[in-house]
């Protein structure tokens, strides 16, 4: 029998793994860092990545992770994962040492579409300072003013001892409602829902937070910032599906759809149903393939058959 057809029969073998190649599931894409901060699920540095509600939210620049908001930018502290918080720090927020005053804080103040993911936890307080009579602070909460006191166990009446007031020249002066608004007035995020100084008519604000169990003596010793809980809206039922699978989970172009990431493919279901629908794809492209070249092969053999037989005949 001639080579010509040993040849074929090798090139054709060689073909048949190749249909059974290229394994969808590939490590994560998504995970990455930004100094010394680990970047995961749900939130996201590439577009694509993570959840779609957390999308266009940090940016890394010069290993400095920020946080950007309608409100402003904030610069990462930490990503707790385990709590599901985050720890801003904005440069115009009054501390102990310090008051910044002129309205030049950014407060927060989220997009009412991303306001399901994002809000200060329950210890988080905000003391407002400076406000005008005229503030909704004081005017049009149904009836009365929105009172001003302590948020786990952090408040102004504690606040106004900071070196910060007499550095600044500034007194308790109406420290009581009988004789106008109070220098200082401490509330919850929940009981606004947005911290903006101008629509407040406030010159500047602190942000404090309680590490409970942890307790500190004085406001000398608060952590100073903004801490955010986080939460993640949707079907995470899909995520885990798609993490178990080996997947990573995304977003598509339009912003809005999940996708599980399955390594050069992504699926709207996991990895193992993407799995199944490349296998079942090479599968007919390999029995055409395989067809294709059985046919190839049998005219080769019966070729070499035909030449055989004329060639002894014509000896």
């Amino acid at each position: 029998m001639s080579a010509l057809f040993f040849i074929t029969l090798s090139i054709f073998s060689s073909l048949v793994p190749l249909g059974f190649a290229n394994n969808v599931h590939a490590s994560n894409p998504c995970r990455s860092y930004c100094g010394n901060i680990t970047i995961d699920y749900p939130f996201a540095l590439q577009y694509g990545c993570g959840h779609p509600g957390f999308r266009d939210l940090l940016f890394c620049m010069n290993d400095v992770l920020m946080f950007h908001i309608s409100s402003g930018s904030y610069r990462v502290l930490e990503i707790d994962y385990a709590y599901q918080s985050v720890t801003l720090h904005e440069p115009h927020l009054s501390t102990c040492d310090t008051l910044v005053l002129g309205r030049k804080g950014n407060g927060f103040a989220v997009e009412q579409w991303r306001s399901p993911y994002f809000n200060p936890t329950a210890d988080n307080v905000f003391m407002l300072i400076g406000c005008s009579a005229q503030s909704s602070l004081f005017q049009g909460f149904p009836g009365k003013h929105l009172p001003c006191r302590n948020v786990s166990g952090m408040g102004c009446e504690e606040y106004y001892g900071c070196q910060a007031w007499s550095l600044a020249g500034r007194g308790q002066m109406g420290s009581m409602f009988g004789s106008g608004p109070p220098e200082c007035c401490a509330v919850a995020f929940e009981a606004i829902k947005a911290i903006n100084l101008s629509k407040l008519g406030c010159e500047g604000y602190s942000s404090a937070y309680s590490l409970a169990p942890l307790r500190v003596d004085g406001p000398s010793e608060w952590s100073y910032g903004i801490r955010v809980k986080y939460s993640v809206q949707g079907n995470e039922e899909f995520c885990r599906a798609c993490e178990a699978t080996g997947g990573t989970c995304g977003y598509g172009s339009d912003g809005i759809r999940q996708l599980c990431m399955c390594g050069n493919m992504n699926s709207t279901s996991n990895c193992d149903s993407a799995t199944s629908a490349t296998s079942r794809r090479r599968g007919q492209g390999l029995v055409t393939l395989t067809g294709t070249h059985f046919s190839f092969i049998i005219n080769v053999f019966f070729f070499n058959i035909f030449i055989n037989v004329k060639g002894s005949h014509g000896a």
